[in-house]
Formats: structure tokens, C-alpha cells, sequence
């Protein structure tokens, strides 16, 4: 097995040219983990160091940390690098506490639940 050399970097498909750079992680259950890339193997698991949940309500954001982090390969729906040199979200959202946040996911849960039921309730009248 041949790695990707410094000139192979936009060629190769592997994960090999993203060790030890920030990514981001998209799970499929909609979470966003960012960390260093540490370790992979050929099923796209992969080690995350330093690794924090970012966890977005609205216009505000909480990056949560988790430190060392597996991440089995069937829960990937996405990989992407970070630009270091850009800002990684845009200036009107605000950083908020882990308990704001939290507040604010289940604000958001309670009110989508209840669009939910009012939906069920207003069936009968099939606007559709």
C-alpha cells in the first residue's frame, strides 16, 4: 500500500493526507464534531483529538468538548478540512454556555413538537 506523498495530496481519495488536521465531522444523526485527525482505518472509523460537538440553535452555538474521540465509520455522512485561516462561523452568530444551549435545543424540540401536533390536528381539513 502506497500513501500519499506531499504532491499526491489532490489526487488521493484516501484520509491519509487529512492526519493531524482539523475537521469536521458530520454524523448521521445530524451532530457536528470537529478534532484533529489522528488515526483511520480502510471502514472510516476514525480518532479525533481534542474533539468538541458543535451544537447549533438558531443564531447561537456551543462547541461542547469531548477530548479523545471514535467515531465509528458507519455514523460518517461527511469529512471536511477546516480553513484554520477563516473564520468558521459567520460573525452574527453568538457563543453561548452549555446550559443555553442546551435550554435553546429544548425550546426548539418543544416548539417542533408542537407544530407537529397542530399539523396532526388540522389533517381532517386536507389542504393538500
Amino acid at each position: 500500500m502506497s500513501w500519499a506523498g506531499p504532491d499526491d495530496v489532490f489526487l488521493s481519495t484516501s484520509l491519509a493526507s487529512y492526519l493531524d488536521r482539523k475537521l469536521l465531522v458530520l454524523l448521521r444523526d445530524g451532530r457536528k464534531l470537529l478534532g484533529l485527525l489522528r488515526s483511520f482505518d480502510q471502514f472510516a472509523n476514525v480518532v479525533l483529538e481534542g474533539a468538541c460537538e458543535r451544537v447549533i440553535v438558531g443564531e447561537l452555538f456551543c462547541d461542547i468538548p469531548l477530548g479523545l474521540y471514535v467515531i465509528r465509520g458507519e455514523n460518517v455522512v461527511l469529512i471536511g478540512e477546516l480553513d484554520l485561516e477563516k473564520d468558521e462561523l459567520p460573525v452574527h452568530m453568538t457563543r453561548v454556555s452549555e446550559e443555553e444551549i442546551k435550554r435553546a435545543q429544548k425550546a426548539e424540540r418543544e416548539a417542533s413538537e408542537l407544530k407537529g401536533s397542530m399539523r396532526k390536528r388540522m389533517e381532517f381539513l386536507d389542504f393538500d
